[in-house]
């Protein structure tokens, strides 16, 4: 069997690793909780790409149902061509489509399957997957017929924990929360996409970075995509180490609220 051990753009601490593989060896579903910007979603990109396998995505509003994860039957379609007579509508299987975990499960090769942001959809969504997920079949009544799986996919479900997931979910799941990088381990992924990066301008970076986050009145803190992304700006423009310790140019990248960023400047540049 493979492992994931992450990629070479996606670093993963062991804890992180451990839960992925579990899940993987005992075929259960690995929710993954943590702040926004942790790579919650990327994660299930990335042990597509790892393991070379296809990766199917089902995004998860307020109004899904988890019938549609399994399939679609398309009535109005049907109404319209039976109306119009161009095209013969006794075959009822040409109007099913299959949804992401209907997808997943009829593939003839083992997918993955991203379910992002599970909590926004009603309590019961959760408890409505289990039966299909459990017994990797699902009945079709409008066809009489039975769609089984072939393989197991490996299923990644994000939660940005905007309510409580029911009891029974959680229990066949494998859990891991994503900690927000420390600074060790952010320098580690800031060298993934800047090799190259002078290590005192990658120290002050991070440095002015952090102090930035621990201001307790900010309303959305930055994350490692925002700091990724100032420090790509910040290399383009030629700021220097001495010019990030003495001010904070182009925070805008980083802070997105005006009053958060009113709020940093007070705090860290002396105004």
């Amino acid at each position: 069997m493979t492992y994931f051990k992450g990629t070479d753009d996606y670093l993963v601490t062991p804890g992180l690793m451990e839960a992925v593989n579990a899940a993987i060896i005992l075929g259960r579903p690995l929710l993954v909780k943590g702040e926004p910007g942790t790579g919650k979603t990327m994660l299930a990109y990335k042990i597509a790409e790892a393991l070379n396998k296809k990766i199917i995505v089902w995004n998860i509003k307020s109004t899904t149902k988890a019938q549609e994860g399994l399939y679609v039957y398309d009535t109005v379609q049907r109404l319209n061509d039976a109306r119009f007579g161009d095209r013969d509508i006794s075959d009822i299987r040409q109007y099913i489509k299959l949804g992401p975990l209907g997808q997943a499960l009829s593939s003839d090769e083992q997918v993955v399957l991203l379910i992002d942001e599970i909590d926004k959809a009603e309590l019961e969504f959760p408890n409505d997957l289990l039966h299909e997920l459990d017994q990797m079949s699902f009945y079709i009544p409008e066809t009489r017929e039975w769609i089984k799986g072939k393989h197991r996919p490996i299923v990644v479900i994000t939660s940005n924990s905007e309510k409580e997931l029911p009891e029974a979910f959680l229990r066949r799941c494998i859990f891991h929360y994503i900690e927000f990088p420390d600074p060790e381990f952010m320098k580690k992924i800031v060298k993934v996409h800047f090799p190259d990066l002078e290590e005192k301008l990658l120290n002050t970076a991070v440095k002015r970075f952090y102090e930035i986050r621990n201001i307790p009145d900010l309303r959305k803190k930055p994350s490692t995509s925002e700091l990724l992304d100032w420090i790509r700006v910040l290399l383009s423009q030629r700021i220097s180490d001495e010019q990030i310790a003495k001010d904070l140019p182009f925070l805008g990248v980083l802070l997105k609220k005006t009053r958060d960023v009113e709020i940093a400047r007070r705090r860290l540049a002396g105004v």
